[in-house]
């Protein structure tokens, strides 16, 4: 992994570390969604940001990418439209919401993924779900309803949700979709197959951008615009994506996945932390109906 994983590595033996810092990394990108607003504009956003991740990835991962290059060319088609909707699709979907909705809801609404995943795994292999993870489905959907509700039944009655909160909850669906056709990944390294995709993901974004300023909605960086744009690049594009890899050398996928249950979390306490935003009793109840659930989805079914 080059010289940053070097870095990375030396704080490793501590897997921990690294996940609690992964973890607080892609919760603070819903704060830095929101802060964007009005100082660059989502797709602008998704573009500079997989062309800084790919410029970099293609230093540090140079090595890899030649010696595996020939396994690249013969799954391009898999690695560009799997950039092209988890990393493109999504993002952009991502940062338009943060337009619309607050990083509370982001946060938590994002919860949702886990047990999509779940559910998309049965539908497509007839993964095994138990009870548990039946009554865990049930119990994050109603979480999540209760949050893009704002905890009224009169939203629900006449299914006037947020707009925003609707593109988190597509998004979501989206990235679970990605998420599961991940076990179609060929053998690639995870630092080759994350800088393909990156590379697929900068270009999909190209015409996006076009779109944008043909309609005259794109806004470019100002100095505040830029200062986030490190961020967005550097943290939760590039180094929570590495830490994440490096944990999962040490600790296993199971154990350091556990970690990105309290993504929710921690961006909704980032969100009134740092943005000063409300978190009502209806906020917390979702938040613990969307953790219950998750919590029920991942235990084991029996027999298994």
């Amino acid at each position: 992994m080059g010289a940053l994983a070097g870095i990375l590595a030396a704080l490793t033996g501590r897997p921990y570390l690294l996940l609690s810092l992964a973890t607080i990394g892609w919760a603070g990108n819903a704060v830095a969604g929101r802060l964007s607003v009005g100082h660059m504009s989502p797709m602008v956003i998704v573009s500079l940001r997989w062309l800084v991740v790919m410029l970099l990835l293609g230093t540090l991962a140079s090595r890899a990418l030649r010696a595996e290059w020939p396994i690249i060319a013969r799954h391009w088609r898999y690695l560009f439209c799997m950039g092209g909707l988890g990393y493109t699709i999504f993002n952009a979907i991502f940062y338009w919401a943060a337009h619309h909705t607050s990083a509370v809801n982001m946060g938590v609404l994002q919860g949702v993924t886990p047990v999509l995943v779940m559910t998309f795994a049965f539908v497509a292999y007839r993964t095994r779900i138990g009870l548990p993870q039946a009554v865990g489905v049930v119990v994050t959907l109603v979480g999540v309803a209760v949050v893009a509700s704002r905890g009224s039944l009169e939203v629900l009655r006449t299914m006037a949700f947020n707009i925003g909160d609707l593109g988190i909850i597509a998004g979501s669906v989206l990235y679970a979709g990605y998420t599961v056709a991940l076990r179609q990944r060929p053998a690639l390294s995870p630092i080759a197959f994350f800088t393909a995709m990156a590379s697929a993901a900068f270009v999909t974004s190209i015409p996006l951008v076009g779109l944008e300023m043909a309609r005259g909605d794109a806004l470019f960086p100002d100095l505040r615009g830029w200062a986030l744009m490190i961020y967005i690049a550097l943290l939760p594009s590039l180094l929570c994506q590495l830490a994440f890899m490096r944990a999962v050398q040490l600790i296993g996928p199971n154990r350091a996945g556990l970690f990105m249950n309290l993504v929710p979390v921690v961006a909704a306490l980032l969100g009134v932390l740092l943005l000063g935003e409300h978190f009502g009793l209806y906020h917390a109840a979702g938040l613990a109906l969307v953790l219950g659930g998750i919590w029920l989805a991942e235990r084991k079914p029996a027999g298994v």
